[in-house]
């Protein structure tokens, strides 16, 4: 069996305030290297905040998180630096290039934040990567000469520089048109299935959700697996169609 990645136990996190919000009420999951998963759910329903908290970018009010193996809340600050830098790789609605570094630059920047600079080794394997992604003219052009669905693809690359166990996107493709947003969700399943990296999508796209390995709905705080694939191993499921929450309603 492929190794687990990410797993959470009775996750909850709830806002403190004048009025406490709770937003997720106890979230049990699994995500095995190399699998794509894909979470939806209505607006406010706590799918970034899953997300952030699987990042390390936020922190559970209850329950446990492990990724590749680790309780995160044994680690110290600088654990949990290296554990994004390192294990976790990012990629956001909005690409969040940096507009003075170039299309390679930008993709190595992992790397050099990690290493203090890249190798030769490195820098040939990143720009082959964004070659492979159609954005071999584009080495050399910065953000703002780069259309939106180019500057997305490079944010991919990017998120696997320092070629992390698992991935987390966060609405990856919100910002594209229809087209582009396809490329962006392709080259995901590309490089999850070749270089054996984990992504955990969240999307409005029921779409793009439906060709995930897994579909996993946040309802009410709650998650539970609304589809899979088929010949794709899941907890609790064994069909092969995809539901999405306009179906499922009532049932």
């Amino acid at each position: 069996m492929s190794e687990t990645v990410i797993e959470t136990v009775q996750l909850k996190k709830t806002y403190p305030g004048k009025v406490a919000t709770p937003v997720l009420f106890g979230i049990d999951m699994q995500v095995a290297a190399g699998e794509f998963v894909a979470i939806i759910g209505q607006s406010g329903s706590g799918k970034s905040t899953l997300l952030n908290i699987l990042g390390a970018l936020d922190v559970p009010s209850e329950g446990l998180v492990k990724i590749n193996g680790v309780d995160i809340s044994t680690l110290t600050d600088d654990g949990l630096a290296v554990l994004r830098s390192q294990v976790v790789g990012f990629v956001f609605q909005a690409h969040f290039l940096l507009e003075e570094l170039t299309c390679l630059e930008n993709a190595l920047l992992p790397i050099s934040i990690r290493s203090g600079s890249a190798t030769t080794a490195q820098t040939a394997w990143i720009g082959d990567l964004l070659h492979r992604v159609g954005l071999g003219e584009q080495l050399h052009k910065y953000p703002d000469t780069m259309s939106g669905g180019q500057n997305q693809r490079c944010a991919v690359v990017r998120a696997l520089a320092n070629q992390p166990k698992v991935v987390l996107a966060d609405e990856p493709t919100g910002n594209l048109d229809s087209r582009s947003g396809e490329d962006v969700f392709r080259l995901m399943r590309e490089m999850s299935a070749e270089i054996g990296v984990a992504f955990v999508m969240v999307t409005h796209d029921e779409r793009l959700a439906g060709q995930a390995d897994r579909t996993l709905l946040i309802e009410d705080g709650l998650m539970r697996q609304v589809g899979k694939r088929a010949g794709v191993a899941g907890a609790g499921q064994t069909g092969t169609d995809i539901y999405f929450p306009a179906q499922i309603a009532g049932k």
